[in-house]
């Protein structure tokens, strides 16, 4: 589990792919003071396990799933990452449940600035867009935001200047592809509402006794 609060900012030093996998090689420092082979670190927001770490960063593998649902397959050595470990028990929760596990991708639309802010706004599918509610939470790149304003393409985050100096956005351009997790909350309460015990229910197998076959074996 992550907070999306951004530890650090990493360096893709290489990545390996295969034809329906990939190893990424993160070159990092800070995280590196507390790090295990296991240990979860989101990168962009995506929840990867540290196979491989020495003193100058670590690798992790990337599964087929995971590319194709998320924008890590187009990172190059030389990309910038945003980088989180693994929530500890003990610490500050400073931003909202983030489980690395990236419900899908949007695309920048617009970049504009606000005095000292700057406005992103979002494009994304109706499959994301149902659980996007004005002020509530979202993780974009695995940084914990709060929806500004929310349309029928879209959704928009206003970004104060720490952020845009701690994390990738200030890379980011309109037409840029970025991951989202939507916040869990609503994903659970749909399926609630959703969810059918009926068609749930393992079939019922029909008996093989019936009146002919007791009369058949004596029993009348």
């Amino acid at each position: 589990m992550f907070t999306g609060i951004i530890e650090e900012l990493g360096t893709v030093t290489a990545i390996k792919k295969t034809a329906a996998s990939a190893v990424l090689c993160i070159g990092c420092s800070k995280i590196l003071s507390d790090i295990h082979l296991g240990d979860s670190i989101a990168v962009n927001g995506v929840c990867l396990t540290v196979t491989t770490f020495d003193g100058n960063g670590f690798s992790a593998d990337v599964m087929h799933e995971t590319l194709n649902r998320s924008s890590l397959g187009a990172l190059s050595a030389g990309s910038r990452v945003n980088l989180e470990r693994a929530m500890a028990a003990g610490g500050r929760f400073g931003g909202h449940i983030v489980s690395g596990h990236i419900d899908g991708t949007g695309r920048v639309s617009r970049i504009q600035r606000d005095s000292n802010a700057v406005w992103y706004t979002i494009t994304c599918g109706s499959h994301l867009l149902k659980y996007i509610v004005e002020k509530g939470s979202i993780a974009i790149d695995g940084i914990s935001l709060t929806v500004a304003k929310v349309s029928g393409s879209g959704f928009s985050v206003s970004i104060i200047p720490h952020t845009l100096s701690e994390t990738i956005l200030a890379d980011k351009k309109p037409g840029d592809t970025v991951n989202l997790e939507n916040d869990c909350i609503g994903k659970y309460v749909e399926r609630l509402l959703t969810f059918d015990e009926a068609l749930a229910a393992p079939a019922k197998k029909e008996s093989s006794i019936t009146a002919a076959f007791l009369a058949e074996h004596g029993y009348r």
